[in-house]
């Protein structure tokens, strides 16, 4: 499911809401994670899952064409860790 499917079945279910604010309303959810993470802190929706940042420290790496060294930089990346219902509903289809 892509953004635009998610907000039109959010409108089908809601007909009393404009799709201009749901969309907006999408929109906002997904920035306020977007700037969680940011800030290094960690978003848990119960039921669904927790958003977390993990740091990976800077390393060598090998460029696969040509096998030379490479040093990569250490960064920052998004983790997704399913919730506990989630989970049980995916395990049980």
């Amino acid at each position: 499911m892509i953004k635009s499917e998610l907000i039109a079945k959010l409108v089908d279910a809601n007909p009393h809401l404009y799709q201009r604010d749901v969309e907006r309303i999408v929109n906002t959810i997904f920035e306020e994670i977007t700037n969680t993470l940011a800030d290094g802190n960690r978003v848990e929706l119960r039921g669904f899952g927790a958003f977390s940042v993990k740091h990976r420290p800077a390393r060598t790496g090998r460029n696969p064409r040509t096998g030379e060294a490479v040093e990569v930089p250490a960064k920052s990346v998004p983790y997704f860790k399913t919730g506990k219902d989630l989970r049980e509903k995916l395990n049980n289809k």
